[in-house]
């Protein structure tokens, strides 16, 4: 610990936290706090990569109509707007496809065949989906439609019958990094083609803003290249050289430079609004803007919409939490599942990752849509959402996704049934430990540890995500001074450090400490570390993530 401290002029503190991140050598810290595009791996180590990158070049050869298809989330249109753009520079023959959320669903759709086919499309790529689409996408074959699908969910027993599929988690893929996002894999594609056509490489790195968008909202894990091209894309992000991107951090009011948390937050629900209540196609033709203006009009259009989801989820989750409550077998089940055919279709997986928060246990939340069940899942840290599902398939019509979050359909009338067997399902596997919410602590901290070069150091270790979180600290029996409660809700006081110095500690959502805090009793305090800017002036401050009295713990050994 000490020599990695020295070796890279760190304190031992930061010194042990990376080794817990598995950074244990100054070669390691290197690669980690300096990530390189150099690093990224060879895309036609990619399983059928040579077939996709071969059957593009053909159908640009032979002027064939090209249609970009994807899924209506972040990840999808961010994917369909990198591909797009990026082929349109070149090639005229183009257009882009999402599905209708509510009409359609998730994935291939045989509307969207049938629209390819009128318009005399014959190569698809599918991105964000498809790796399920078997029945659609020989329904395109029969009408001489090819498809390429660039696809990160969990693949079935059958692929369909495509010309490539690129997706990592396929068990005979040898693609080193399996955990690249749909627009991942879609960038992946056209680093292919361009190391295979390199007239048409110029500006590829520029696409990076879209893939980081992706990688922070579809919460995939912030390692390897995800890392890599998340460092790289929000730089691009900050440069706000894409008028779409641009145009979108203006309405969400970002004046600094941008970090994950603040694109997870601020632009992948204004994204992601469109599709949830009206149409996705919105989300992509911002992210193509070519003129301030265009993007300018699309991004108050998402604003307007995410202000009306916001309204939706919101009287939703009020519905959800007064039909649990009023039912004792919910109360006491290790699962959530509930229906409601008037619920909107957009806002259910908003609804489900709500439930878990105050109920913290697998949900899914259920509407109706074409006289079927739709439901958006959400899971618990640690509990494999997918699997449980899995054990119910037979009673489905449709359903896929990844560990923490899956979509799926079913008959109405058989909805009661699954529920049964999904807790059943979620019953015989789901570990206690696992319907507690739980907070990790990274390191026992010293407040006087914490100055300008600790805060300076621990920004160079973003971007933060899944199996790469912001570290969490713990200080001990510190005594909170000048304690505020702000606007009724939020927590706020000051901490006098042994060598003079004051720093503020402020916990959002947390108000209802204020009667412990304000008992003049010490207590250990969980937090990040952040910088607060007020009036031109920036100053460490204390992110809270929890609080407990210094005496409870005492107490419990002492008994």
């Amino acid at each position: 610990m000490q020599k990695l401290a020295n070796e890279i002029n760190i304190n031992p503190y930061l010194a042990t936290f990376l080794v817990q991140r598995g950074v244990d050598t100054f070669d390691a810290a290197k690669h980690y706090f300096r990530p390189k595009l150099d690093d990224l791996h060879d895309p036609f180590l990619m399983k059928d990569m040579a077939k996709a990158v071969k059957r593009l070049a053909q159908a640009i050869e032979k002027q064939e109509k090209i249609l970009i298809y994807g899924d209506y989330d972040v990840d999808g249109t961010t994917s369909v707007a990198l591909v797009h753009d990026y082929l349109s520079k070149f090639y005229p023959h183009i257009d882009f496809y999402v599905p209708d959320r509510h009409n359609e669903g998730y994935g291939i759709s045989f509307t969207g065949i049938d629209f390819a086919h009128s318009h005399q499309f014959t190569l698809v790529i599918a991105l964000d989906c498809g790796v399920k689409s078997v029945k659609e996408i020989a329904y395109a074959k029969e009408k001489g439609i090819d498809f390429i699908v660039c696809d990160h969910h969990k693949p079935g027993e059958v692929l369909p019958d495509c010309v490539a599929c690129l997706n990592p988690k396929q068990t005979d893929c040898p693609y080193p990094f399996k955990e690249l996002s749909g627009c991942g894999i879609g960038f992946k594609l056209i680093q292919a083609f361009s190391i295979n056509h390199p007239e048409y490489s110029v500006g590829m790195y520029d696409y990076l803003d879209l893939v980081a968008i992706s990688i922070a909202s579809d919460i995939v894990p912030m390692v390897g290249e995800n890392r890599i091209l998340t460092y790289f894309g929000l730089q691009k992000i900050n440069e706000r050289k894409r008028p779409g991107i641009a145009a979108l951090i203006q309405v969400a009011g970002f004046k600094k430079n941008l970090t994950v948390s603040d694109v997870v937050f601020g632009l992948g629900p204004r994204i992601n609004a469109a599709g949830r209540i009206k149409h996705a196609k919105a989300s992509v033709e911002l992210l193509i803007s070519k003129t301030e203006n265009e993007a300018q009009s699309f991004a108050f259009e998402l604003n307007h919409e995410n202000t009306k989801r916001k309204n939706l989820d919101s009287g939703t989750f009020r519905e959800a939490i007064a039909l649990i409550e009023e039912d004792e077998k919910l109360i006491s089940a290790k699962s959530t599942v509930l229906f409601n055919k008037e619920w909107h279709k957009g806002i259910i997986g908003i609804v489900a990752s709500k439930c878990i928060e105050k109920y913290h246990r697998p949900t899914i939340i259920f509407t109706e849509s074409n006289n079927l069940a739709t439901g958006s899942a959400r899971s618990v840290n640690g509990f494999d959402l997918y699997e449980a599902i899995c054990e119910c398939s037979d009673l489905l019509e449709k359903y896929g996704g990844h560990t923490h979050a899956a979509g799926l359909t079913l008959q109405i009338e058989k909805m009661q049934l699954f529920k049964e067997r999904f807790e059943e399902a979620v019953a015989n596997r789901i570990l206690p430990e696992q319907l507690v919410p739980h907070l990790s602590i990274d390191l026992e901290l010293p407040l006087e540890a914490i100055n300008e070069k600790f805060y300076h150091i621990l920004a160079q270790m973003e971007p933060f995500g899944p199996q790469n979180l912001a570290p969490v600290f713990l200080t001990a029996n510190v005594m909170p001074q000048n304690i505020r409660l702000l606007k009724e809700t939020h927590l706020k006081f000051s901490l006098k450090l042994h060598d003079g110095r004051e720093i503020d500690a402020i916990g959002f959502g947390m108000g209802n400490y204020y009667e412990l805090v304000m008992g003049g009793k010490p207590v250990d305090i969980c937090y990040s570390v952040d910088i607060n800017e007020f009036n031109g002036k920036k100053s460490l401050q204390l992110m809270l993530k929890d609080l407990r009295s210094s005496e409870s713990i005492i107490n419990n050994q002492i008994t």
